[in-house]
């Protein structure tokens, strides 16, 4: 009976090191089930781990789902792999495939936020670029809690979603991103603004409303100070804006001709209708427009117009102001074929 035990004994041993050592190499042997090619996997928010070895699967990077599943089961903390676009080198280990995975940054896109967009814009734009949609951007930047965490007196973020070049996670989220542009004002604003000795006559939504106009009007920075003087003029003197934008901003949708019709607008924007600053920015400003209207140029304008070669001409009066209407379109008519 001793041999036989001996012999058993032997044989699950040599047994067990035979299981330990296909699973030591099925974990951490270069090319068992994973591609000799290098692939690519993208992770979106809320994929579960076996779904992220199905799509492995799908998408080349192993040939069998178990392999990696086993070592998920021995390994659990390599469930764990976050949101984002991975390329994936070829010839790894089930192994170093998980750990290369759960250990991974995040990768960052390079995202471009010109001055003027309106927040719709500003959502279509991010949606093209990050991993969400447009709705939810437009949803996050309505968020009540996000507006009060950020101390936004209006009913969304719209002109709060500073301009600029940034490096966004792809995966952040919808409310991540919007937190982050609003933040990036909250800084220019305490940075440049608050102690500027122009702000005592203009509260925050006042100085950025009127900055966004500033801003749709014209993208010549040399202009802006001109721009807000003639906005500041009219303001003291008590007369309408009859600012363009802001009635294409309560028409909504792409921007367009005006007709007089458009004029006639009931929108509270309207500034054809209703004397003073309408109730929120109609963009996001970038610094050169909020500097602008806060330290406009000192003019008596009351009035601009297009060149029709770039830029605008000015006037005090309307006489002249009529004039320089009358250039205008002697421009267009001999530019337009």
């Amino acid at each position: 009976m001793a041999p036989q035990k001996k012999s058993l004994r032997q044989s699950l041993i040599t047994a067990s090191a035979i299981l330990l050592a296909g699973l030591v190499s099925l974990l951490f042997l270069p090319f068992i089930n994973t591609s000799s090619k290098t692939t690519n996997l993208v992770v979106h928010r809320g994929m579960g781990f076996k779904a992220i070895v199905n799509e492995l699967q799908h998408n080349g990077s192993i040939v069998a789902p178990w392999p990696i599943l086993l070592t998920g089961s021995i390994l659990p903390r390599l469930h764990i792999i976050k949101p984002g676009r991975y390329t994936i080198p070829s010839g790894m280990s089930n192994f170093q495939l998980l750990y290369y995975l759960h250990t991974r940054k995040q990768d960052e896109v390079k995202v471009t936020i010109p001055e003027g967009l309106d927040l719709r814009h500003v959502a279509h734009l991010l949606s093209h670029k990050l991993d969400f949609d447009s709705t939810g951007f437009m949803a996050a930047a309505t968020d009540s809690r996000l507006l009060a965490k950020h101390k936004i007196m209006a009913k969304n973020a719209e002109g709060y979603l500073f301009p600029g070049t940034y490096n966004f996670v792809w995966a952040n989220t919808p409310g991540e991103a919007a937190e982050f542009l609003i933040g990036r004002f909250r800084h220019f604003y305490a940075e440049k603004v608050t102690s500027a000795p122009g702000l005592h006559d203009l509260n925050e939504t006042e100085l950025l409303t009127l900055a966004s106009i500033i801003e749709a009007e014209t993208p010549i920075d040399q202009e802006k100070p001109l721009v807000a003087s003639v906005y500041r003029n009219r303001l003291k003197q008590n007369v309408r804006l009859q600012a363009d934008p802001t009635v294409q901003y309560a028409l909504g949708g792409k921007a367009q001709r005006l007709y007089y019709k458009d004029l006639e607008t009931d929108s509270p924007y309207n500034t054809y209708r209703h004397k003073g600053l309408p109730p929120g920015p109609i963009c996001s400003p970038g610094a050169r427009s909020i500097l602008a209207a806060l330290n406009p140029a000192d003019t008596r304008f009351l009035y601009f117009v297009a060149t029709g070669k770039g830029g605008h001409n000015f006037a005090e009066s309307l006489t002249e102001h009529n004039k320089n209407i009358k250039k205008y379109r002697m421009v267009r008519r001999n530019t337009i074929p």
